[in-house]
This record gives structure tokens, sequence and C-alpha cells, in this order.
């Protein structure tokens, strides 16, 4: 009996054929929006904002990695529905052909598309939060935990969920509507087997490629001081368009890979030859599909390798430190001597011992001070009063260290690391000023001492004892101070390293709760010039209370922050464990990203040409010979990717090491082999979904 359809009956038959199109839209709409609503609730979190530093370098390069993975999801999104409508196009051409008119097809195609896109992006974009919790969870019950970690999520959030949600629903309507006025209903119906082969540029395409990427990523990087050195002025906020050469040189690289591949092929000229031809026909489908791929994969390997990169230098360097205990205070300031400590530590079973103590002054300092003109034009002229430093006196620093500096009357050496890697040193004053009577000595930069438990923002020197002697003269207690060092005799107890933590903030007024790049001078030479000290007009100085003493930014920026070994040794994950958490999170979201928008890919590769799987079949292609040029396609979508994100970032990571001072410390390159073996490990799992991959699309392919 012949069964009689409706053209509604056929148009719901076809829906149903193209169910397979239709759940790969689905799950590509859910997974860009469940991953940017993530993405944004984290990091729009209380808890992120209150451990990124303001205009920090973390919380920038945060930013850029969201940025980078919003294009990859933008990107994914707009190709998911090109691909989507591709399939759709033949069942819009069949009704076509049957006489349906663009005005009868329009609100079921809506209609349809409306509840895809709507249904999917919904649903990834309600799945995001309990995504968000579920991952903190684990890594708060994995890795560490603590007050600071508790998520605080921000509803706000959820503009960027619906801005992109409108972003997905939007693409989809425009798609729909732009199929629906092509004229030639037979180029409509051949849409879903159309290619996209792109003009073959020259063999020289990726290796100038390759040189833009480089030259763009120097130049970028470099542009803001050269701007400064040339015009004299600070740099715009346009100078990053300096880094724009690397995206036309990764397209190259990327268009070079797909047309030609890596390899020479003057021995072995018809190698591949298929599977060339098929990538070759998609060329830029593929192409721009492997340049967000890349993009991502170095996003989530410069996010990884912060970790190691502000660990592991700072574990080795609590770990080396010459001693347990290490404090300093201002003499106004009622803090406890030897004999408490000692009362205290027999409480825990410890004894003192290598007690060491000294005292220290703080006077102005004369330096380089860079300013701008009416005309906002950059200058430097010498100030006498510019900032704060502390100095030490030649006895005061042998008894400390047990190093005898002989510091010439008239000159000073300035404090730093043994590496002198400790960027905050004091080298260009000429004059040294006591604030209180204003006596006032010239002087001269005459080298570096080492000793690494004396640096920080507020530089240190040594002075000639006799200079220390007049320049001391009439300074009041609160400007001068104390500094204690000590070992503990036992094994550390991690309990009394807490409470001297506890009653040495307890020891302190509200005039020490500072941060510990309060400058006094620099604020008495804004006063002077009637203007507001910048620390209280940005309002950075909140950032410090006493009763937030738990926090990192209290722990790692209070001026008078004491370096208990035991404390910085177990409180380090805790203390930095948003800052890291956050890190792993933006890896494993934009590595997931690319992964799936590279399954995706290589899925369509294929199934876009299984007739020419079909006709090699018929003409006697053995299955291994058909797995051979599946593996071959899927290659080039994880490999190529694979190798230049990684690469590149990690190049980009030693420039950075080397460039912030000038050398590889052996603590830098430990974390350098580190980060070496995590892209190990990520290749390993690139790997592992290449090959899974590959299994579901001979899967598909039936071979």
């Amino acid at each position: 009996m012949t069964e009689l359809f409706t053209l509604k009956g056929i148009e719901q038959k076809l829906q149903k054929a193209g169910r397979k199109q239709a759940r790969l839209y689905l799950f590509s709409n859910f997974i860009a929006l469940m991953i940017i609503s993530a993405y944004a609730a984290l990091m729009m979190s209380q808890t992120v904002q209150k451990a990124f530093p303001e205009g920090g370098d973390s919380r920038k390069q945060m930013y850029m990695i969201f940025v980078l993975t919003l294009a990859g999801c933008v990107v994914f999104t707009v190709y998911a529905a090109g691909l989507f409508f591709r399939y759709k196009s033949r069942q819009i051409g069949v009704l076509m052909a049957l006489g349906a008119s663009r005005k009868r097809l329009l609100p079921g195609l809506m209609r349809e598309v409306l509840l895809l896109s709507s249904l999917s992006a919904v649903a990834g974009a309600l799945a995001g939060i309990p995504f968000v919790w579920l991952l903190w969870g684990l890594f708060r019950l994995i890795l560490v935990d603590s007050s600071q970690m508790v998520l605080a999520l921000d509803a706000r959030c959820l503009l960027v969920s619906a801005a992109f949600f409108l972003l997905v629903v939007g693409v989809a309507c425009l798609s729909a509507w732009r199929y629906l006025q092509k004229t030639n209903i037979m180029e409509v119906i051949r849409e879903e087997h159309l290619n996209e082969p792109v003009k073959e540029p020259g063999r020289w395409c990726g290796y100038i490629g390759a040189a833009l990427v480089l030259g763009g990523a120097v130049l970028g990087y470099s542009a803001p001081r050269l701007w400064e050195i040339w015009f004299h002025r600070y740099s715009p906020f346009w100078i990053g368009v300096f880094y724009l050469p690397v995206f036309p040189g990764l397209y190259m690289v990327m268009l070079h890979t797909v047309v030609y591949g890596w390899k020479s092929r003057k021995k072995h000229l018809y190698e591949n030859t298929i599977t060339r031809g098929m990538v070759k026909l998609q060329a830029k489908q593929t192409v721009n599909n492997l340049l967000i791929i890349t993009l991502l994969i170095a996003g989530a390997s410069f996010a990884i390798f912060y970790i190691p990169a502000g660990s592991i230098s700072s574990l080795l360097e609590y770990k080396s430190a010459p001693y347990d205990y290490f404090y300093h205070y201002r003499l106004d300031q009622d803090v406890f001597g030897k004999e408490d400590v000692s009362k205290l530590a027999q409480q825990y079973g410890l004894s003192v011992k290598d007690w060491k103590e000294g005292e220290y002054i703080n006077l102005a300092a004369g330096g380089i001070l860079e300013a701008e003109d009416e005309n906002h034009r950059l200058y430097t002229e010498y100030a006498v009063l510019k900032n704060e430093v502390r100095v030490l006196s030649e006895d005061t620093y042998h008894a400390l260290t047990g190093q005898n500096e002989d510091v010439a009357p008239g000159t000073y050496l300035c404090l730093t690391n043994e590496k002198e890697t400790n960027l905050f040193v004091i080298h260009t004053a000429k004059d040294l000023t006591n604030i209180v009577t204003g006596a006032h000595i010239e002087t001269s930069f005459a080298g570096y001492a080492h000793y690494g438990l004396l640096t920080g923002i507020m530089g240190w020197i040594v002075l000639d004892n006799a200079d220390y002697a007049v320049m001391e003269q009439g300074l009041t207690d609160e400007w001068k101070g104390r500094i204690v060092q000590f070992n503990a005799h036992g094994e550390d107890s991690y309990a009394f390293a807490g409470r001297l933590y506890d009653l040495f903030v307890d020891s302190f007024d509200k005039s020490c709760e500072h941060v510990e790049y309060y400058d006094r001078v620099e604020k008495l030479n804004a006063m002077q010039k009637g203007e507001e000290y910048w620390m209280e007009s940005t309002g950075l100085e909140t950032m410090i209370r006493y009763d937030r003493r738990d926090t990192l930014e209290f722990k790692t920026s209070w001026m008078y922050h004491p370096k208990f070994r035991i404390l910085l040794i177990n409180e380090h994950l805790l203390i930095m464990g948003v800052l890291y958490m956050m890190f792993l999170f933006i890896f494993i979201v934009c590595l997931t990203t690319a992964l799936i928008i590279g399954f995706t890919r290589c899925q369509t590769i294929a199934l876009n040409n299984r007739y020419l799987f079909e006709d090699l079949r018929k003409l006697g292609a053995s299955s291994a010979f058909l797995s051979k040029e599946v593996r071959s396609q899927c290659s080039q979508v994880f490999r190529m990717p694979a190798w230049v994100g990684m690469g590149t970032m990690y190049l980009l990571f030693i420039g950075i090491l080397y460039a912030n001072d000038g050398k590889i410390t052996s603590y830098e390159g430990i974390a350098m082999l580190v980060c070496l073996g995590i892209l190990v490990l990520t290749g390993g799992v690139v790997y592992a979904v290449y090959q899974r991959t590959v299994k579901m699309v001979r899967e598909q392919l039936e071979i």
C-alpha cells in the first residue's frame, strides 16, 4: 500500500533523517556556552577578583586567555551553524523542488532553528555554573582548601552568558535566512557536497608565516618601551596592535601545513596524495579550525606555566633561607623580645638558637624621577627626596650575615639576593636625607651585597659606620627599626609559627597598616605639591587590614610581613591557591575546547568525503589503507596546532624569564624543566584524544 505524505510530513521525515547533524549542532552550542559561562563565572567571582591584584600581570593574563577562549568559542559556534545548514540545505532544496515556497518554509525552519539553538545554548549556560562548582570542589578536595577557597559567584557573570546566547541564536537565525535566499534549487541541494578550496600559495608561505609569528611576538613585547624611548611619552593603549602580525603569521603557517605539509616529498612525491587532496578541498574551514585550536592550546600552555613558574622558585628560595624565622618592625611598636619568644617556644617543645638582631634606619634617598610636562612628554630629572630606603651599618650587616663588607665613606652597597634577581634596588641615589632633621650627605652606588632575607619592594642599603652614625642622629622611633632572625632548635612546629605570627601582627598599631610599597617620602613629596598621594587615591591601602591577616594580600604585601620558613612552605599553596586553581581551570577549559574542536573537525573532514572512501573501497582499497588515510587526515588537525601552540608558548615563557632580570637562574631552569614535563603530559592527552577520534571516524565510515 502506498503511503501518502503531506508536505509537513515530508518535512518531519527529513528532520528525523538529519538527527545526527542536529545532535552535533546541539553538542557544539552546549559545549561552547558551558565553557564560556563557567569561565566567566569563575573569572568574575569575588573569590578570584580578590586574589588577583588589580592591574597585575596575573589578572591581565587571565583576561587575555579569556579573550582567546571567547574567540575560539565564537568561531566554533559559527562553524557549527554553518556545518549544520550545509546539511540542512539538502532538506531545504528537496522541499523547494517539491513546490514549497520560501514563505512556506521560513516559519518551520525558524522554529526548528530557534528551538535547537535556544535549547542547547540555555542548557550550556545553565550547566556552566554546576560545572564550576564541581571542578572547584574537586580542586579544593584534592589540592588545597582554606577559607579563601570558598567560591563566591557574582550574578553579573550571567550577562556574559546572555550575550553569548544572543550571539548563538543570532548566528543561527541569520544562517537560516541566508540559506533560504538561494535561488538555484540544485545548488541548494548540492550545498552539502560543495568544497572550499583555497588558491595554493607559494612554498614560502609557511616560512614567512613563522617569521611573522616570531617578529610580531618580539615587536609587541618591545613596542611599549621603544615608544617611550623614541617619543618620550607613555605608550598608548593601542600599542598592543604590534602583536597583530602573529595572527596572519599563524594563518600562513597553518595554510602551509594544510596545502603542502612540512615533510619533503622529493623522494615520496605521491605519498598521502589522497589525504592532502581531501584536506585541501576544504582548506578554508580546516585552516580556520587549526588556527583556533593553536590559539587555545597556546592559551592553555601559557596558563599552566604560571603554576610552576610561581611556585617552584618561591619554595626553593624558602628552603634555602639561612634562618627559620626572620622579621623586622618599627621601634615605636610594642613587639616582643627574645625572652618572650623563648617562653612561647618552650610551650611547643622548642628552644631558640642563633638569635641575631640589629637596628636599621629609614632615610630619604635621591633618584631619577620620570615625569610628564604640560604637553605629556616624558622627561627625567634627579630628585633629592625620591624614595624611602632602609639602611644598615657595616657592623649591623656583619652581625646579621657574618659577611665583612668594607663600605667606603660617601658610598653605599645595595642589598639583593644571591642570584641578583631582586629588581627593587637603589643604585641611582646621590643623596641621603634624614627626614626628621633634614641632615644630608652626598653618596654614590658602590656595588651589591647579597643577603636574600634583606630584599623587598622598599630597598635595603649598607652604609659606612661613620656615615650611618651621622644620619641616625635626631631620628625618631617611627623612622627606626629592628631586625630579628633565629633558628628553631628541635623539629620546627607549625603551631608555634602560627601563634608567633598572630602575636607579631597583634603587636602593631594602625600606623603600620600599610601595603609594602607604601612610601612615606613619596607621600611627603605629594603633600608638598598639594597633590593626593597615589596610594591613597587608588584605594590600594584598603587591601591591608589586620583582621584579614590570613589573606593572600596581607601575607604577601604587608609592609612588615614576616618570613617564617615553615609557614611559607606549608601555606604557600593555601596563600596562592586561588591563583593557581584559576590558571589550572583555564588550562582545562582551553585544552578541552581545543580537543573538542579538533574532534569535530576530524569527523567533518572524513564524513564529508565518505563518498570518496566508498569509491576507494569499491576500487579494492584495503581496510589498512583506508585506516592510514583516516589517521593521516586526523593527524593534520591535532599534530601541528599542538606543536605550534605548545612550542611557541614554551619559547615565550623562556623569553619572559630571561627578560625579567637578564638571566635564567637555577630555580627558573628547574621550573622550565617542569613546564617541559607538563607539555609532554599534555601531548599525551592530545595523542589519546587523537587515537579515540581516529577510532570513532573509522567506525562511522565502517572501516
